[in-house]
């Protein structure tokens, strides 16, 4: 493990999902330590989207934005909200120059699959007819997230291209969980690495599907065919049980046709890069930023 991120390892809460009530309030807690974020630059907004039932946002606007991003927080299906991913949201605006909309979706395991994704689908959409009103280019928008919120921005992209739902241009997907079959080496034997391990991962998805069989758009890696879908950029974390779903993913995106570039972090693990006087934690926050910037691009 990169030392630097070692010494910060017991202050870490202990990885459990049993009471979401409860985690909720510890996660909550640790992304308020989190030091805030510059916002000089950015015009933040909090708006609703219209839909069944209604989706909170918050829109972060940079100077002469081109592009944006509707953008899902981490957390497992079960934490998470706009305040605790406003360190991030706030970061990766000022970052990649591109609108960022981060999306309140509705959590588990009070609203269960596919709740979080119709949330999602419904801002997605939202944000193409509102293109012009954002400042945007409507053939520039992307779709992303970290954690279980990367495996929302990979089903999001795949019910747009199976519906023909509005265009994505990109898919930026932070150690995404993509497969709730755990069959993977890193998903069976990562049992006690930090914040993220193979009993939280269960917990997670039981969270998020109840008794519903997983579909492709619950689970991406379930999908048989996975070409016609948006460029990606694909980041994994070495210590993480999803770390080799996420380089999977990433393969058979290239062998269906699929644009990707893949960094695999080394000493690093699921959400580490909290850590942010860690020099590897603001490598990793720069190049997804970058790659944003990227792809949205002229």
């Amino acid at each position: 493990m990169d030392p630097e991120l070692e010494a910060f390892i017991p202050l870490f809460p202990k990885a459990d999902l049993t009471d979401p009530i409860v985690e909720r309030k510890n996660f909550a807690a640790l992304a308020a330590a989190v030091p805030a974020p510059d916002t000089t630059n950015l015009e933040i907004e909090d708006r609703t989207v219209p839909a069944d039932p209604d989706v909170a946002v918050r829109i972060y606007r940079p100077y002469q934005a081109q592009g944006a991003i509707v953008w899902l927080h981490g957390g497992g299906f079960v934490m998470g909200d706009l305040d605790t991913e406003h360190p991030w949201a706030a970061r990766l605006a000022n970052f990649s120059g591109a609108v960022v909309i981060s999306v309140d979706y509705r959590l588990a395991p009070e609203h269960r699959f596919p709740a979080a994704l119709d949330d999602a689908y419904a801002v997605l959409t939202w944000t193409a007819e509102h293109a012009a009103e954002l400042g945007v280019d409507p053939e520039r928008i992307a779709v992303g997230g970290h954690s279980a919120g990367g495996g929302l921005a990979a089903a999001l992209a795949l019910r747009a291209r199976d519906q023909q739902g509005p265009p994505i241009r990109f898919q930026l997907l932070s150690q995404p969980g993509l497969d709730d079959r755990q069959e993977t080496w890193s998903a069976r034997n990562f049992t006690d690495t930090p914040w993220m391990n193979r009993d939280k991962v269960t917990a997670s998805w039981r969270h998020y599907l109840g008794d519903t069989p997983a579909t492709p758009y619950a689970a991406p890696a379930r999908a048989a065919d996975l070409s016609g879908l948006p460029p990606a950029h694909i980041a994994s974390a070495e210590l993480c049980p999803n770390r080799d779903e996420n380089i999977i993913y990433a393969l058979r995106l290239l062998q269906a046709g699929v644009s990707v570039e893949l960094h695999q972090w080394a000493g690093t693990f699921h959400g580490s890069q909290a850590i942010l006087s860690a020099e590897v934690s603001q490598r990793q926050i720069t190049e997804l930023a970058a790659a944003l910037r990227r792809a949205l691009a002229e």
